[in-house]
């Protein structure tokens, strides 16, 4: 259906960003930066990109998406879950404020909401659940981050009767890059995929609404967008519903 004039509609995707130094051409300065894959699978699932950076923080932007990525990125806070920092633990206030605020909103809101990785934790942690700060502490064996700059890979199972189960199937292999995890489930959660070692690997809403936290980074698989793509179609019912429901209102008016 068309939304606005043309044949096809592209839901429009918020996605945050780092706020960092950053080079390009001769230039060095900070920035407003993302990985590009982010951006290459939401166009190639059929949205487009909004790109949120972490300063002038405005929560009502979620007024005028039809869904919200929350990227990957370093540490969440502690502070956030009432944990004193770890050694390793690093972490980026403004950015943490910021993804926070936003994830609150659009779940406020129901707007479709795509958590990866540390947004995962930032979901879980923005409904009071906590993290476990350093994973081999509590399992020396796991090896979701092998070494700087190169991803691991995950295997997982999904619960019967999720998104997660619904677009990957009851089982999944996936690209991972984390050394922390999710701890206590926050109320409103619910864990819909996990690895054999017992690792939270997706999270979704116990409510109504399309709600999906995953610790690992589907945006480094090009070849799989079906959580993408499960997402723009969710970002695009969604604004269908809420066009249907602004109509309702003016005719009754």
């Amino acid at each position: 259906m068309s939304l606005n004039g043309s044949d096809t509609y592209r839901p429009r995707i918020g996605l945050t960003t780092y706020y960092q130094e950053a080079s390009w051409g001769v230039w060095t300065a900070d920035a407003a930066v993302l990985p590009g894959t982010y951006v290459q699978a939401v166009v190639a699932a059929g949205g487009t990109p909004v790109l949120l950076p972490p300063l002038g923080t405005d929560p009502s932007i979620v007024e005028v998406l039809d869904g919200l990525i929350i990227s990957g990125g370093t540490d969440v806070g502690p502070e956030h879950y009432g944990a004193e920092p770890h050694r390793l633990t690093r972490a980026q206030p403004a950015r943490d404020a910021h993804d926070i605020a936003l994830t609150r909103a659009a779940l406020e809101a129901g707007v479709p909401l795509f958590a990866i990785c540390r947004g995962a934790q930032i979901l879980n942690v923005a409904m009071g659940g906590s993290l476990i700060q350093h994973i081999p502490d509590v399992n020396p064996e796991a090896d979701y981050q092998p070494a700087p700059g190169v991803f691991g890979s995950v295997e997982f199972t999904t619960a019967v009767g999720s998104i997660s189960r619904d677009l990957l199937g009851p089982a999944a292999i996936a690209p991972c890059y984390h050394h922390q995890a999710i701890d206590r489930i926050a109320d409103g959660l619910s864990v819909t995929a996990a690895a054999a070692d017992g690792t939270v690997e997706a999270l979704e809403t116990t409510e109504d609404g399309w709600v999906l936290g995953v610790q690992f980074h589907p945006e480094q698989n090009p070849g799989d967008l079906r959580l993408f793509k499960g997402f723009v179609e969710a970002a695009t019912n969604y604004r269908l519903d809420r066009r249907e429901r602004s109509g309702n209102v003016h005719q009754h008016v």
